[in-house]
């Protein structure tokens, strides 16, 4: 993983120099990226991936204080999700860049470690800026495309880490978070669930809601993890939804599913927390058999094969697994 960091800071989603566009620097999976390292102590390389991240924000604020000013109306108008992670530029081409989910996944990760990483007004000063900038979405009935970049519906998936980030926010010195922001983002995320969307009745993303945002209740935790591991569970993954096109093996797109390798940490690492350590530890010696001869674990395999795609290794794949195996070892459940 390491090796997936530029000297910004910022982390690949995978190896620089893959020709997926995946050397690229994204929000969202900086933030799953940098919680291998939290949970190993490594929080000089996490305040370093942060501070890179604000700075990001800084370099951008007119976009945001657009974006305040008046409710967005196309899709480049939105803060976009990824970035050169050497010049901190954005990306202009069209790659479903409306994901307000990843403001709340940075608001979330910096409201929770506070002082690490905030250290001066202009820090807060834009860190309020992007909480106005979620009221002004009304981020609880604003349709994005969500985390896997795709159709633009409201997604509980969004809405929840929106409304997590939100919460974590008001731990920080200074920053305003009006309780009717959180109040409309819990009332919409509890009618929508347990489906993801009005187009999704499960989805691999709803686990965000249960582990690392903690949002929804244990009758609601329950059936979203039913949901996942009847309809989704494969033998090497979790596939994403059903009908989920992205590295399909059928040639009309249907029935045979990418295997995404790190919802198999994702649920080992949600039974601990759990304290289902037997389903716990199962899940984690499925995840085990996803590295590959090389020792590293890609982001998907095709369905039922041991092919896997360009993008290995998988940053947020490696981090979920580490993270995985660090719980295992607290409880003692590694030989």
């Amino acid at each position: 993983m390491k090796g997936l960091q530029y000297e910004s800071g910022l982390f690949a989603a995978s190896k620089k120099g893959v020709k997926t566009g995946y050397d690229k620097a994204w929000l969202r999976d900086n933030f799953y990226e940098c919680l291998a390292f939290e949970v190993l102590g490594d929080l000089e390389t996490v305040r370093k991936t942060y501070r890179a991240i604000l700075d990001i924000f800084k370099k951008h604020e007119y976009k945001i204080d657009y974006a305040i000013s008046k409710k967005p109306e196309h899709t480049h108008e939105y803060i976009h999700p990824r970035y050169d992670p050497i010049t901190f530029n954005e990306y202009w081409e069209e790659w479903g860049n409306k994901q307000n989910d990843s403001i709340g996944c940075i608001l979330f990760k910096i409201g929770e470690l506070n002082d690490l990483i905030v250290k001066d007004d202009d820090d807060r000063r834009i860190l309020q800026k992007l909480v106005w900038y979620l009221s002004t979405l009304e981020y609880w009935r604003d349709s994005d495309s969500g985390i896997w970049e795709e159709e633009q519906e409201i997604h509980s998936s969004s809405v929840g880490v929106c409304l997590a980030g939100l919460e974590m926010a008001k731990r920080i010195e200074g920053i305003s978070v009006p309780d009717d922001l959180l109040e409309k983002g819990r009332k919409t995320l509890h009618e929508i669930l347990p489906r993801e969307s009005k187009r999704k009745f499960v989805d691999l993303a709803l686990l965000a809601l249960i582990w690392p945002f903690q949002v929804v209740n244990a009758g609601e935790t329950a059936t979203i993890l039913e949901n996942v591991e009847y309809h989704l569970l494969r033998e090497r993954g979790v596939i994403r939804y059903k009908g989920d096109h992205y590295y399909n093996k059928n040639p009309d797109g249907w029935s045979e599913e990418a295997e995404w390798t790190f919802g198999l940490s994702w649920l080992s690492i949600i039974y601990t927390k759990l304290n289902n350590l037997d389903k716990a530890k199962y899940f984690f010696d499925e995840a085990r058999k996803t590295i590959t001869r090389d020792g590293v674990i890609p982001e998907l395999y095709l369905s039922n094969s041991t092919k896997y795609n360009d993008n290995t290794p998988l940053g947020w794949s490696e981090s979920l697994f580490i993270v995985a195996l660090h719980e295992m070892n607290e409880k003692h459940l590694i030989a």
